[in-house]
């Protein structure tokens, strides 16, 4: 019985010590800028020891910023906000010695950009003209 236990303590030993680590994190944002009043989602990706690329959420990283609040991986920035950028942290919570840090500018231009309606993007458009080469 004492040979079988000290196998498996021995093999528990090398599962453990072959997990995977972060080595690193990196900003993988889906945009060049950041609107007020939206859950913009800040994306952090870990790289590990294997070399593989996994993305991170806030059960593994520590996250704060220079204003706005987050609720989760998303940043919320207030409709008052003055600031024209804001500083990003993250941090890694099993290192804090991994960080990343990152300035994103704040979008000033209102979106007034008028949406399709379902009607519109289900009509089909009027067919196109072709030219043609001896025009």
């Amino acid at each position: 019985m004492k040979p079988f236990i000290l196998l498996v303590v021995i093999f528990s030993a090398s599962l453990v010590s072959r997990a995977q680590k972060i080595d690193s994190i990196y900003f993988n944002l889906y945009t060049d800028s950041l609107k007020k009043q939206v859950h913009n989602y800040i994306n952090i990706d870990g790289k590990f020891s294997n070399g593989t690329w996994l993305p991170l959420t806030d059960k593994d990283i520590s996250f704060s910023s220079s204003t706005g609040k987050f609720d989760g991986n998303s940043l919320i920035l207030d409709s008052v906000c003055a600031e024209k950028k804001v500083t990003i942290k993250a941090v890694l919570k099993s290192n804090p010695a991994i960080w990343r840090e990152v300035t994103v500018y704040i979008k000033t231009t209102a979106d007034n950009e008028r949406l399709k309606t379902m009607d519109e993007v289900l009509q089909p458009s009027s067919p196109r003209k072709k030219k043609s080469l001896n025009e």
